[in-house]
């Protein structure tokens, strides 16, 4: 064990603790770590200040992963481990015959990702393009990721990664589509299962097989009947119904902020990652006649821009999407409704009609701000939609409390990062040690001037609750 200072901590303050330890849809940080205004990087803002609020103003579970040595890794958020590398492109039913006769790392519970399980894997800190530099949307420290082959005629781009969620309705005016996600552009898409332009050849991505924590993904809602919905899964508590007006991004952060609700005034605009936590892939407006979020929470419904009525939301993340030669101009948003883009239909005809482009629960980008009047437009091959003046839905943490500690709570934990054993120091009732998705790993009372094996134990994150009457004490420990 490595020698370290044996300090001794007399806590005196008030110590704000997230609770929740019992989520098992722990929510991975995007890894954001630089600040935006409309067009460029800019220094820290501070609370008050235009644009502060955006992703890289809140640091949530950092992305935490352990390279297991057998082509497989770890992800010591989530719990989920992962195929390092993918190979080649398959087809979707090739995928899951795949998973289901690999033996990775010694391991047969091999299965494909929800497309909930494969975005916990992105990265926001990725750029597609500009510098003739390319930074993936997932860590390549751990992960292979590799990119469309040009020889071929593919793009670069052409790199999209199977998910095993299905779209429920159907995109391009009749394509079966299933949900991906692209680590080198950074974005979610349905994608259709069989090439055009005859649709009978199966389409061919990248897949990464997931095994373990079977249970991530799927969400715990409760309406607090105050117009809030707490998520236990997540810990996330969000604002049941957006208030029905549009703004671009800057006054969208203004407006999460500023939101006092339900006694709370803690609010914030959420990263794509948490917005995305509260999608219900079953759902989708032309098979459920609803948005793609549980009925418990309410979306505002528009006239889409052909006229139609019955559309839904777009909404705004704090997440950057940074693309092209200009990267820093544009945001990421999540259509609840369903993804638009204006196409030509039939192909060479010289119509063009708006349809269903990507599905309900795909995860696109607009530009921060514009001029009102000069929306919506149309970008990309598919035509997207760019409204620019989305819809807000704030996000807080459900299990945030001050705890009131006078004193009489002496702890410390050493050494940390943590290798066999952990010596607890302090005047406490008993210790809990949690890992990252909430279980409780160990319990130990009547503790002074104890060591605690944690040999046993996996690398990774834990937490440590040390309690004494009324108070407790919540520190975060690293095991080697």
């Amino acid at each position: 064990m490595k020698n370290s200072a044996k300090l001794l901590t007399t806590i005196v303050c008030s110590i704000t603790v997230t609770a929740g330890y019992g989520q098992t849809y722990p929510i991975v940080d995007t890894d954001v770590q630089d600040f935006y205004n409309n067009t460029a990087i800019i220094s820290s803002p501070s609370s008050g200040q235009a644009f502060y609020g955006q992703d890289a103003s809140y640091n949530g579970n950092q992305p935490s992963y352990t390279d297991n040595g057998d082509g497989t890794v770890t992800d010591n958020v989530t719990g989920l481990m992962w195929e390092q590398d993918m190979g080649v492109k398959i087809a979707y039913y090739d995928a899951f015959t795949k998973a289901a006769t690999s033996t990775l790392g010694g391991h047969t519970d091999w299965r494909v990702p929800t497309i909930k399980e494969l975005y916990s894997l992105a990265q926001f800190s990725g750029r597609c393009y500009g510098d003739n530099a390319m930074y993936k949307f997932i860590d390549t420290v751990y992960f292979n990721q590799p990119v469309g082959n040009t020889g071929i005629g593919e793009r670069e781009i052409d790199a999209q990664t199977w998910s095993s969620t299905k779209y429920v309705g159907l995109t391009m005016g009749g394509d079966s589509t299933v949900f991906g996600y692209n680590f080198v552009d950074g974005r979610l898409k349905g994608y259709p299962m069989y090439q055009p332009p005859s649709f009978t050849v199966p389409m061919t991505m990248y897949f990464r097989m997931v095994r373990g924590a079977t249970s991530y993904g799927i969400n715990n809602f409760v309406d607090n009947g105050d117009g809030t919905i707490t998520d236990n899964a997540t810990g996330l508590m969000w604002q049941q119904a957006d208030d029905g007006t549009t703004r671009d991004w800057e006054n969208s952060l203004s407006y999460a902020e500023n939101l006092s609700l339900a006694g709370h005034n803690d609010w914030r605009l959420p990263n794509a990652k948490e917005l995305h936590s509260i999608l219900d892939y079953t759902r989708c407006p032309d098979v459920t006649n609803s948005p793609a979020i549980d009925p418990l929470f309410f979306c505002t419904t528009f006239n889409d821009p052909s006229g139609a009525p019955g559309q839904y939301g777009y909404y705004w993340t704090s997440s950057p999407l940074m693309d092209g030669p200009s990267p820093y101009t544009d945001a990421v948003y999540i259509p609840f409704g369903e993804a638009q883009g204006e196409m030509e239909s039939p192909p060479g005809s010289g119509s063009f009609v708006l349809m269903d482009t990507h599905g309900a629960g795909s995860q696109r980008n607009d530009p921060k701000t514009g001029i009102p009047a000069n929306y919506p437009q149309y970008f990309g091959p598919q035509g997207d939609v760019l409204y620019v003046f989305n819809y807000t839905r704030a996000v807080r943490n459900a299990g945030t409390t001050s705890i009131n500690e006078e004193s009489t709570l002496k702890f410390n934990i050493y050494p940390n990062p943590v290798i066999d054993q952990l010596t607890i120091i302090g005047e406490v009732d008993y210790i809990q040690i949690y890992d990252v998705s909430g279980k409780l790993i160990l319990e130990k009372n009547t503790l002074i001037n104890k060591v605690i094996d944690v040999s046993k134990l996996e690398s990774g994150y834990y937490i440590v609750h040390a309690n004494k009457d009324d108070n407790k004490v919540v520190k975060k420990i690293i095991i080697q």
